[in-house]
């Protein structure tokens, strides 16, 4: 008989918590379907860079370079489709094919040189800001409209439709090959789907970067659970040792871990410079932070070998609800980390806890 999924269910009441009080606060603003919307999209750059560090994490790794790179790589795309008049889909190219480059550079120098990661991607990060900072000249570079689509624009309300049938039927399939408690798991998702679906098309539709979050973040979960690679991944991080004498190649799946990392530091780099309709020497600053938390709160051990796609994109919900009601709010701005910081450490704290009666 399968556990239950104790953790998962005390991060859904959480958010429903926050969203309660948030809702009576605001008197009921923060859930009207604009807001859902905003909020939405508002997670999708931290969903999309959690959706990689999960595996990182998972693998017993750290990236603290990701948001820099985020934002080197959106400038880049956004300076070429500008200023050299590159074709928008080549631009998007570039960012996420320099992205595989250089984090596969950074997983090298881990596995194959034995520098931490930690050390690694801190220069990383450095580096990163440094070029950014000389390549834009302190300047805001802004995109033509065709360029903003992907972070701004939003899918017809029809196409929302279709999308939410397939995933509803998809779901339903899979409850009906379910059984026992796992039926109610898939049928609650696909009913989840469609309510998803009437809440962005109460407002104007699925906003693309989050159908772009939902398509990403279900192929990497396809990755870590149903591939070679990512059973492999869970393995090092849970058992390095172990690992190694049962013949995994630890260190090409550390470099290939960190390649995929960069690809998502590519596409976050892209959505947040379509998102706020320019590219800045400061683009992208902290946001490895929220990655990292999105991820622990959503359930991911940084100790390795533990860890999901989905509880990553539940961390970075109740991060951009948080962030999202305190505005509404005009909270000081201080009260934002702080806040934030305090469930990163209980989140954490509750991981050791659970291990050590483990």
């Amino acid at each position: 008989m399968k556990r239950i999924p104790w953790r998962a269910l005390t991060m859904v009441g959480a958010l429903l918590v926050i969203w309660i009080v948030f809702s009576v606060m605001t008197h009921g603003t923060f859930l009207v379907p604009r807001n859902l919307s905003l909020l939405a999209r508002q997670m999708a750059v931290t969903g999309i860079l959690a959706i990689g560090m999960v595996l990182v994490i998972v693998a017993g790794q750290i990236d603290l370079s990701v948001g820099a790179l985020s934002g080197l790589l959106g400038g880049f795309s956004a300076i070429v489709f500008v200023n050299h008049g590159w074709p928008l889909a080549a631009a998007f190219a570039l960012a996420l094919v320099l992205g595989a480059v250089l984090g596969s550079a950074q997983g090298w120098l881990v596995a194959h040189l034995g520098i931490p990661p930690f050390i690694v991607t801190l220069g990383g990060m450095l580096l990163f800001q440094g070029i950014l900072l000389g390549v834009t000249g302190g300047v805001s570079i802004s995109p033509a409209p065709s360029y903003l689509y992907v972070g701004q624009a939003y899918v017809l309300p029809r196409l929302g439709w279709v999308f939410a049938g397939v995933v509803a039927a998809a779901f339903l399939l899979q409850g009906f090959r379910a059984t026992g408690g796992a039926r109610w798991r898939w049928l609650g998702l696909a009913v989840l789907a469609v309510g998803f679906t009437a809440a962005m098309n109460a407002y104007e539709g699925i906003p693309v970067p989050v159908l772009l979050l939902v398509v990403l973040a279900t192929a990497f979960s396809v990755l870590g659970h149903h591939t070679p690679f990512g059973r492999h991944l869970y393995a090092i991080g849970g058992n390095r040792e172990a690992a190694f004498y049962s013949g995994i190649d630890i260190g090409r799946h550390i470099v290939g871990v960190f390649t995929l990392m960069g690809v998502m530091s590519g596409a976050a780099g892209i959505v947040l410079t379509a998102r706020v309709g320019s590219a800045t020497s400061d683009a992208g600053r902290t946001m490895e932070l929220d990655a990292i938390a999105a991820a622990v709160i959503g359930g991911t051990s940084l100790l390795g070998g533990q860890g999901t796609v989905w509880g990553a994109l539940l961390g970075a919900l109740v991060m951009a609800s948080l962030d999202n009601g305190m505005s509404l709010l005009n909270t000081e701005s201080y009260w934002q980390p702080i806040i934030k910081g305090t469930i990163l450490v209980a989140a954490v704290a509750v991981d050791m806890a659970g291990r050590r009666r483990a």
